[in-house]
């Protein structure tokens, strides 16, 4: 064994071993379309006198907080996305009603003068509502409040006096507050400060506009009028019905007195992080962003763990074919890549578990499907590595593998890239679960080259070494060529003697998807035209006219309904908010007896609009920087031939789905994305034994030059294809309907991606180049005849050689 087999083989065994602890230890995070719940996109929309902007939504997000807060949701998560949008993930909520009328509330901050204890407590305190940090809190100069604004009210007063109000302060305690003396648009900015010198720590400074500076100094100085510690000294700073705070005057504050503006300070054993939340409350107050629903997706738990079940089966039987696969074409090495591939499995998912990764349905998938793209470093290695052995059949395995290795670098390496670049496109711009695809599959792209690189390698090096795998040469799999390339190079097939040909039949193809998208047209998903989408559970068989007829008569007339899964049942409408998506399942109730939904999606318009237009502009810049890389790695004409190829499998696979009148969504467009990147993957690998025998022999026509290429490359895309297509199978079969047309695209991609990267982008590469004035490729460094060899060929030296020369 050499230091550098060592060297893998240690780092190959540590990995694992990390990855093997985490995967044990910890847990996936699972997004609400795994666990069930709802997720709801806010968009903070302009006033006449407030910009929605970065400050002004992470005001209205802290005043969601709290409202959100006293749903008693287990774990709500709420984060701004981009400047203006907030995204709030409530999980195990299934009927979204009460949170989006929460929601849509327009925040109100006033300010109360304390009347005293009130007679009846109102109601205990929620749980999760933090202690205060003083008994006794005061205004300054010099006041104390709670740090923890998350009082939840108990009751309000008598409701024939709508101005009064009992509410629990920060211990807990029942107050009777009067009127509202000042409300949150008075306040002109509120700030945390740290005052070190004084000694007084955190604090709040709050500062009120012109009139409301002349409001808050009578309220303050009314209350400076009573004694210290009584309750009416103070004053209560309610948001949406909860005391935030309600500092006490501070007893150097005169009666009828007050504080003025800009003077008042509220003190107290705040941290940090609360200080800021307190000034974000009172300012959002004084600031209200109006919000709006845009998006609201709602998913049943049964849904979630069907689909988590599923996955893992296909990923486990595809995992199977797949390894099985490759072990019947390459044999021994062919087992020690499945074992390879099944490590890569571990260390991927140590890896998204590591990072918390929020692991989505789409990104379920892109882990599934990234295990047989897994095996196309291998196969390369193992191609190119048969072709050494079949070049000097007397050299030993171990060189011919490290050849392998070396010359497959640069393809693996340009191939990988493709799709990392396919990946970025989609967290980029990708919108919700898709982000979650392009994760999935970045992550398993960087594990799988580790696995081939470093895993496999080693297991292969130690393997060679032996002697037993180096003199029975029909165990290793690689020292004799395959069947396939053995009967394509003695058959010799004179593939692109005339290419226009094979363009001709890919513009018939396109011709005939083109003919689909507009005769039939593209049934676009709800995520790109706006609406609401229900999917329903129902404990007595329904058929779809029954359930359209009832849906009519309850006022549902444009409802489009159809089949879903087992027997279950998609409603399709318009513009309906969640009363009506309640009525809509009442009625489907009386025909089908217990309901449940199972899934729900609603988009609104404007959201439609954007996400169509970023769907056009993902494809758009996926074409262009594909383009750009192909270019610099390639010769133009090789670019713009792959690119092509490319745009010709994005046809008809749109086509195909025209055809067959499959929704087109935003796990389409993932799908589509991935087509991309897999179809470039091809035409690079193709492109690249070109360009390497164009160098060796210049002056070759390119007609001979592509064919040999083709040639030699057929069997490392049909048998990563085979291992892509185990996998696509097997989801398409067990993934149900949440996955089935996710799959379906790729397996049309990958078919015709295939096809591509052979009989399009080569024949258009050919064409190309009869008209361009550049010269072939320079050759390449590799170690030549003759002369050739010096420093150069030493640097490259068999291990097992000595250098001696007969």
């Amino acid at each position: 064994m050499t230091r550098a087999t060592a060297v893998r083989a240690v780092l190959a065994v540590a990995v694992l071993l990390v990855s093997v602890y985490i995967s044990l230890t910890m847990s996936p995070r699972l997004g609400l379309d795994l666990q069930g719940g709802t997720r709801i996109v806010l968009q903070a929309r302009d006033t006449d006198t407030v910009e929605a902007d970065r400050e002004t939504t992470d005001r209205t997000l802290e005043v969601l907080r709290q409202r959100i807060d006293s749903l008693g949701v287990s774990e709500p998560t709420l984060t701004r996305s981009g400047d203006d949008r907030i995204i709030v993930e409530l999980p195990d909520v299934q009927d979204p009603r009460q949170a989006a009328e929460v929601i849509g509330r327009t925040a109100q901050l006033t300010f109360h003068a304390v009347e005293g204890p009130a007679v009846e407590e109102p109601g205990e305190k929620p749980p999760g509502s933090a202690p205060t940090a003083d008994p006794s809190p005061t205004t300054e100069p010099g006041s104390t409040a709670d740090p923890s604004p998350t009082t939840e009210p108990g009751s309000t007063a008598d409701p024939a006096d709508p101005d009064g109000l009992t509410l629990s302060d920060e211990q807990g305690r029942a107050l009777d507050l009067g009127p509202a003396r000042l409300s949150g648009a008075g306040v002109e900015d509120a700030t945390a400060g740290f005052d070190a010198q004084g000694g007084a720590g955190w604090s709040v400074s709050l500062e009120f506009r012109k009139d409301a500076g002349q409001d808050w100094k009578r309220l303050t100085g009314e209350a400076a009028c009573h004694p210290a510690g009584d309750d009416r000294r103070r004053v209560a700073i309610v948001l949406d019905e909860k005391v935030i705070s309600s500092p006490q005057v501070d007893p150097s504050v005169g009666c009828k007195a007050g504080l003025p503006s800009g003077a008042t300070q509220i003190t107290g054993s705040f941290s940090a992080d609360e200080a800021r939340d307190l000034a974000l409350l009172i300012k959002g107050g004084a600031l209200p962003v109006p919000v709006e629903i845009v998006e609201q997706r709602t998913v049943g738990p049964t849904l979630g763990a069907a689909a988590i079940e599923a996955s893992a089966q296909a990923a486990l039987i595809g995992a199977a074919a797949t390894a099985l696969f490759i072990i019947f074409v390459y044999r021994l090495f062919g087992a020690l890549a499945a074992v390879a591939l099944g490590a890569y499995g571990v260390i991927s998912y140590a890896a998204l578990v590591a990072l918390g990764v929020t692991l989505t349905l789409p990104g379920l998938a892109g882990f599934v499907l990234a295990i047989g793209m897994a095996v196309d470093a291998n196969v390369l290695v193992f191609e190119r590595a048969r072709e050494e052995c079949a070049e000097r059949p007397k050299r030993s395995l171990r060189s011919a593998l490290t050849t392998g290795f070396t010359k497959a670098w640069s393809a693996v390496a340009d191939s990988n890239a493709t799709t990392l670049i396919a990946a970025g496109l989609l967290f980029f711009l990708g919108s919700g679960p898709v982000k979650g695809f392009g994760v999935t599959l970045a992550i398993g792209v960087i594990a799988s080259m580790f696995s081939a690189l470093v895993i496999a390698r080693a297991l292969t090096e130690i393997a060679a070494s032996t002697r037993f795998v180096s003199d029975y040469r029909g165990v290793n799999g690689i020292a004799r060529p395959g069947a396939v390339r053995t009967w394509l190079v003695r058959k010799d097939p004179q593939l692109f003697r005339k290419p226009v040909r094979w363009l001709v039949v890919s513009v018939a193809l396109v011709a005939v998807a083109v003919a689909g998208i507009v005769v039939r047209g593209v049934d676009l998903g709800v995520e790109f035209t706006g609406g609401r989408l229900v999917e329903y559970s129902t404990s007595r068989p329904v058929d779809v006219e029954t359930a359209r007829d009832t849906l009519a008569a309850a006022g549902f007339g444009d409802a489009e309904v159809t089949t879903a899964g087992d027997g279950d049942l998609s409603v399709r409408t318009g513009k309906l908010d969640n009363d009506g998506e309640h009525a809509l399942r009442t009625a489907l109730a009386e025909e089908g007896g217990e309901t449940t939904k199972v899934r729900d999606e609603l988009i609104g318009p404007s959201l439609g609009d954007e996400l169509r237009r970023n769907a056009l502009i993902a494809l758009g810049v996926a074409v262009a920087v594909q383009l750009a890389y192909l270019a610099v790695r390639f010769r133009w004409t090789f670019a713009v031939a792959s690119v092509g190829a490319m745009v010709h499998d994005v046809i008809l696979v749109v086509g195909a789905f025209a055809w067959l009148g499959r929704p087109v969504d935003g796990i389409f467009l993932a799908a589509l994305l991935t087509v991309i990147g897999y179809s470039v993957n091809d035409s690079v690998v193709v492109f690249d034994r070109v360009r390497e025998l164009w160098g060796a022999n210049r002056r070759t026509p390119l007609d001979t030059i592509a064919r040999r290429a083709v040639l030699q490359t057929v069997p490392r895309t049909v048998n990563t294809g085979m291992g892509a297509l185990f996998i696509l199978a097997a989801l398409a079969v067990l993934g149900g309907d949440s996955l089935a047309d996710f799959a379906l695209a790729l397996l049309i991609g990958i078919c015709v991606g295939t096809w591509s990267s052979v009989f399009t982008a080569v024949p258009g590469a050919i064409l190309l180049e009869r008209n361009a004035k550049t010269p072939p490729p320079a050759p390449g460094k590799r170690k030549g005849k003759g002369s050739a060899r010096g420093s150069q060929g030493a640097s490259r030296r068999d291990p097992l050689d000595n250098g001696a020369r007969v």
